[in-house]
């Protein structure tokens, strides 16, 4: 295992420093925001969600045993507080239906295929396509392609991550990818100049 980049941050937190553990925050905020966002699908709530991550690890930082780099355990602090926050929004959608706010984010309709009538080579429109195209996923491909494809951790890291086998992980990715492409396709037959 290679020499974990946050150590000397996580000691000096885990001591009581909270300008260590701030600049902690400040390192991941973005990603783990970003990671929340595309389990979730809704801007409000991954803002919500992500602070909600970091005071959970800023109350367990203690406990860090650093078996993993940091980074690990704060994605799975994140993926811990999405899984909490995606079962009580399921079990309130059966009591009560959907929000008002979910109503009008449109979170709580069913994914449907993206639209490829929008302009790929517009940066919201690509972020829509994708967006959507995450949210047809189950809930447990989504985790595991988002953990593997946009924030690059191996497969090892996420089976470690998610307490499953590899191999699992490995046929979740698999799956994932095949159900994802043609609805990425318009996006994937594009160069960077938007050529196809």
């Amino acid at each position: 295992m290679q020499p974990d980049p946050d150590r000397s941050l996580v000691d000096a937190a885990a001591a009581g420093d909270a300008d260590a553990f701030g600049a902690l925050v400040l390192r991941y905020q973005a990603r783990i925001v970003n990671f929340v966002r595309a389990l979730t699908s809704d801007d409000g709530e991954a803002d919500d969600l992500a602070q909600e991550t970091f005071i959970r690890a800023y109350q367990g930082i203690g406990r860090f045993r650093g078996e993993s780099a940091f980074r690990t355990w704060l994605y799975r602090v994140a993926t811990n507080v999405v899984q909490s926050h995606l079962r009580k929004r399921t079990r309130r959608w059966r009591w009560f239906g959907p929000s008002l706010d979910e109503r009008q984010s449109g979170t709580a309709q069913a994914a449907s295929p993206p639209s490829m009538a929008a302009t790929v080579d517009d940066d919201a429109a690509r972020r829509q396509i994708i967006d959507r195209a995450l949210r047809s996923l189950p809930p447990e491909m989504r985790l595991v392609v988002t953990l593997r494809d946009v924030h690059g951790f191996d497969y090892a890291e996420i089976a470690g991550m998610l307490g499953i086998p590899i191999g699992t992980v490995e046929s979740r990715i698999f799956r994932a990818r095949q159900r994802l492409r043609p609805l990425l396709a318009p996006l994937l037959s594009r160069g960077p100049g938007g050529a196809g």
